[in-house]
């Protein structure tokens, strides 16, 4: 197996990341399912964009309960999306052009259908096969009780009835069965997932819901009701963030470091940003997800509280931080920019809208594609890794008017309609201005894509200088050249420019107020939109040298 040119162990530090739902990026076959070979065409395509690595999301065996986060074989490709052999090429590609790959990897659940869920259910209860999975009998004996009242992340009942009346845990879909990581023979499993794939030539993983791995199961056991009360700042919560679980990735750092250079890792940890550092650190995963600027409206003080409370986070550490705005799970920035402030307060997460089927309130979509392009450039000039999102270079936004009969997200289903669930951000990304699928495949689309889609295609975008493409492309070929260091330099303005430079004399300068703001005397490198002389317009961002 080839390996990417740079063997610079330090290279995630920096990285550009480029998400690929793989169901929705290419289909090469036609079925309407996106498969490797289809990523593998693009490749050129993403060469074009200036990424540093791909993060391919789940391409396992799976029933696709959750999108394929219910995982039914961890060492093998979902035929549906091509063959091991396909898998190969794919790296074979990517790493010809000195582009990285990581690959999720699902450790706190597996599918209904994993042969070790398979067996516990044929066996009788107390026996050997039940151990790895967390089984339990009703409360207090009675089989028609669940064992508490516990609710699974997608609604409903945390707990599932298995035929002989015993009840087993999970805390997402009644389909991804949670595995118990007390289990020696969990722990001995995932690393030879972790080396199966690394041998293959993977270069890096993102851990997937990293926080819940270990879970205290002592009876008796809590309501729901005082679950909010359980301290999540402390790891004494039962369910998330306990301290047993940075003795997981201790031993799976101890094996990433076997390899020269050694695999990356990051961890998707829904905990306090003072808790996340523990799964960054060296002797851990290396790498943490920050969505503190994901969860941040378009404003001032918010995305520079973020920014400093993160930078100070990852040189306590030693890691470098990261930054994200889009991702499978949430609605596009592109719309959520475009929307009025959150009437309920917190931050404007568009599921409102999206239970309108997108028509209320209306997506101001000028300015939500504005402030992305702003927000972009400016997370891009930032110290740390950058992780972008399949089809926000092309400033898409988000499918609200998906119909009923279409949606694939159990969070749907669970939540009895309560929740539209993540299949808008989830639609193919559009190639070409038209055709049955817009470019994405020779059939349909396993998700409808809307009349609208055409506009924001590749095609129509790849020779317009002043697309949302265009601005991608140039913006990494240019963070390239000029990035160097892990800190910045805050120049203090105004309480609605966001100002700071980089060594080299690298400054970006961000508007978030409603006037236009003079420049500084530099010559400006690029801008997220066109300028008013040597004026920075509202919603906007500069970088200059």
């Amino acid at each position: 197996m080839t390996s990417p040119r740079t063997t610079d162990p330090d290279w995630w530090r920096q990285a550009v990341v480029y998400q690929i739902y793989p169901r929705s990026f290419a289909d090469a076959n036609g079925d309407g399912v996106g498969d490797l070979p289809g990523i593998i065409s693009r490749v050129p395509y993403l060469v074009a964009l200036g990424i540093d690595a791909v993060w391919l999301s789940p391409f396992y065996p799976s029933a696709l309960a959750d999108g394929g986060y219910d995982v039914d074989d961890y060492r093998n490709v979902d035929p549906r999306l091509g063959t091991l052999d396909d898998f190969d090429q794919l790296i074979e590609a990517l790493h010809a052009e000195g582009i990285k790959l990581i690959v999720d990897i699902v450790p706190n659940h597996t599918s209904n259908r994993h042969e070790w869920f398979v067996e516990a259910l044929e066996a009788a209860k107390g026996e050997p096969a039940r151990e790895r999975y967390i089984f339990r009998d009703g409360l207090d004996g009675a089989p028609d009780q669940p064992p508490s009242d516990w609710e699974s992340v997608f609604g409903g009942s945390a707990w599932a009835k298995t035929d002989d009346g015993q009840w087993y845990l999970h805390m997402f879909a009644a389909e991804q069965p949670d595995l118990n990581w007390q289990h020696p023979e969990v722990r001995a499993d995932f690393l030879e997932t972790l080396k199966f794939w690394s041998d293959r030539g993977v270069d890096g993983f993102r851990v997937d819901v990293a926080h819940a791995l270990v879970k205290d199961l002592s009876e008796p056991f809590p309501s729901k009701a005082s679950l909010p009360r359980q301290s999540e700042s402390n790891g004494k919560h039962p369910l998330w963030d306990q301290e047993g679980v940075h003795e997981i990735y201790r031993g799976w750092r101890n094996l990433l470091n076997t390899y020269d250079p050694p695999k990356s890792a990051v961890a998707e940890a829904f905990v306090p940003a003072a808790r996340r550092a523990r799964y960054a650190s060296a002797d851990g995963l290396g790498q943490a997800f920050n969505f503190d600027l994901l969860q941040a409206d378009f404003e001032y003080e918010k995305f520079r509280k973020v920014i400093e409370e993160n930078l100070a986070l990852a040189e306590e550490n030693g890691s470098s931080s990261t930054w994200v705005f889009s991702n499978h799970d949430v609605v596009r920035h592109a719309t959520r920019y475009g929307l009025p402030k959150n009437p309920k307060g917190g931050w404007q997460d568009g599921k409102d809208w999206l239970l309108s089927n997108g028509t209320e309130p209306t997506v101001d979509v000028a300015l939500g594609l504005r402030r992305a392009r702003a927000a972009t450039m400016l997370m891009l000039a930032l110290p740390g890794s950058a992780y972008l999102y399949q089809g926000e270079e092309l400033g898409l936004q988000e499918v609200g008017e998906l119909p009923a009969a279409n949606l694939q997200d159990p969070a749907y289903f669970r939540s009895k309609g309560a929740e539209k669930g993540r299949d808008g951000c989830r639609v193919p990304i559009p190639w070409t201005v038209d055709g049955l699928s817009f470019g994405f495949g020779p059939g349909g689309s396993h998700l409808l894509q809307p009349k609208w889609f055409g506009a924001y295609s590749v095609q129509a975008q790849e020779s317009d200088q002043e697309s949302t493409l265009s601005l991608y492309r140039k913006a990494l070929a240019v963070r390239r050249s000029l990035r160097t260091g892990n800190s910045l330099t805050w120049v203090d303005a105004t309480d609605w420019v966001l100002h700071f430079t980089r060594d080299g004399g690298w400054q970006c300068i961000t508007n978030f107020g409603a006037a236009p703001v003079e420049l500084p005397d530099a010559a400006v490198v690029l801008s997220s939109g066109p300028l008013e002389g040597d004026k920075l317009p509202s919603d906007t961002t500069a970088w200059l040298i």
